[in-house]
C-alpha cells in the first residue's frame, strides 16, 4: 500500500512509523506521546532528564524504567531535584529501578539547579529553538538529520547556562519527543495538535 519502507501497517490496521510498530511499549508511546508538543518545566526537566539516561542505552530500555525514574526522582519537580545532596545521589546510584551512572545523576542534579536559574523558564528556553513547521512530512528517516541547526544552538544555550549531558543529538531527540519537530513519517496516523509555544 505504501512505498515508504519507513512506514508499517500494524496489527491493528494502522499505519505508523516502522519504530513504533516495533515493540507494544513503543507502539502506545509512539501513538499517544512522541511528537506530541509538551510545555511546562517540570514535564520538560523530565524528558531532558531521560534523553540524558538514554545515551548510549536503548530508548526502549529507558521507557521501560521511566515509572522507577519517576518515583526515584520525586516526579521529576526541579525544585525538589535541585535541594538534593550526596545522600540523595548514593541513594539513587544503588537504586536498580533506574540506569546507575553518577555522572548522569550528578548531570540530573546540575540540570535542574540551572533550571531554576532561567528567568523565564524552562519550556520558554527550550520552545524558543523550535524551528518552524517543515511543509510536509518526511518521506522516510533517511530524510531526518541527528543534528540540526536548531539543536546545536539549544545545546549551546543550555551548556552556557550550566546544563550538561545535553548535546545536539540529544537536544534533538528531545526536540521529536516533545513536538518542537514533527517527525513522524508520512503517512503515519499520528496527528498531532498544533505546536504552539
Amino acid at each position: 500500500m505504501y512505498e515508504v519502507t519507513d512506514l508499517v501497517i500494524g496489527a491493528d490496521g494502522l499505519p505508523r512509523c516502522a519504530w513504533g510498530a516495533s515493540t507494544p511499549d513503543y507502539a502506545v508511546y509512539h501513538d499517544t506521546e512522541w511528537g506530541r508538543p509538551l510545555h511546562g518545566d517540570d514535564a520538560l526537566y523530565e524528558r531532558m532528564t531521560l534523553e540524558a539516561f538514554q545515551s548510549g542505552l536503548s530508548w526502549l530500555t529507558i521507557l521501560r524504567k521511566r515509572p522507577a525514574f519517576r518515583l526515584a526522582f520525586d516526579e521529576f519537580r526541579i525544585p525538589t531535584v535541585a535541594g538534593y545532596g550526596d545522600t540523595d545521589v548514593t541513594r539513587l546510584l544503588a537504586d536498580a529501578g533506574i540506569v546507575r551512572n553518577r555522572a548522569k545523576i550528578e548531570a540530573a542534579i546540575v540540570n535542574a539547579r540551572a533550571a531554576l536559574e532561567l528567568p523565564d523558564g524552562l519550556s520558554a528556553l527550550l520552545w524558543s529553538f523550535a524551528p518552524a513547521p517543515r511543509p510536509a512530512r518526511p518521506a522516510s528517516f533517511a530524510e531526518l538529520a541527528a543534528i540540526t541547526p536548531e539543536s546545536t544552538a539549544m545545546a549551546k544555550a543550555l551548556k552556557k547556562r550550566g546544563f550538561r549531558f545535553v548535546g545536539p543529538t540529544t537536544a534533538y531527540a528531545l526536540m521529536q519527543a516533545t513536538g518542537m519537530v514533527d517527525d513522524h513519517i508520512v503517512g503515519c496516523h499520528v496527528t498531532l495538535p498544533p505546536a504552539a509555544a
